[in-house]
């Protein structure tokens, strides 16, 4: 999975193949597939471990750990997201990648955009929490301003997720939420 992971994530999917990935790995082929039937089983082992560190780990539990009420949760994510971009080791999105590079209607680009869809439900979520008006319109609207900054961080943008939370801001109060409240947690930035 570390190989798979570092390969993926640096190249892709279809620029790696199974003989570099036993080889990088330094397993036999038998162990391999002992633990995978196929490339696509370790792309799909590869992006559920994508969604745990990424997702879950940085989205969903920084955010919340960053800030006490909901409206400033939302805001977090793009705090989260403003430190993932100015890492040296910041690459594009793994979902974002695997869909746009095998397609939304193959099953890895199917279950990537199932992935992408669990950001934009943990969005709803907080704007239901924030008592925002149209919640599912609101994180619609919000997860494009995620996704698009992922973009313009990739283009070298790296303040892309700065302007992206100035204009969740607009988008809160679009939907009701007035001024944002971001009292950030002690000892969080």
């Amino acid at each position: 999975m570390a190989a798979a992971y570092e390969l993926f994530a640096q190249r892709g999917i279809r620029d790696v193949g199974i003989a570099e990935l036993i080889s990088r790995a330094g397993v036999a082929k038998a162990t391999f597939y002992g633990h995978f039937a196929s490339k696509d089983d370790l792309v799909l082992a590869f992006l559920e471990r994508c969604h745990q560190v990424w997702t879950v780990e940085q989205i969903i539990s920084e955010s919340r750990r960053r800030a006490d009420n909901p409206t400033a949760q939302l805001l977090a994510i793009f705090d989260v997201l403003d430190g993932w971009f100015r890492r040296d080791d910041f690459e594009a999105c793994s979902f974002m990648n695997t869909m746009l590079e095998m397609g939304a209607s193959h099953p890895l680009g199917k279950a990537a955009a199932g992935y992408l869809a669990q950001v934009r439900d943990f969005m709803r979520t907080l704007a239901a929490e924030a008592g925002l008006d149209e919640p599912d319109r609101f994180a619609r609207s919000c997860h494009i301003l995620t996704k698009g900054s992922i973009i313009s961080a990739v283009e070298g943008d790296k303040e892309a997720a700065i302007w992206a939370k100035r204009m969740a801001v607009c988008l809160i109060a679009d939907h009701g939420g007035g001024a944002p409240l971001t009292s950030p947690r002690p000892g969080t930035s």
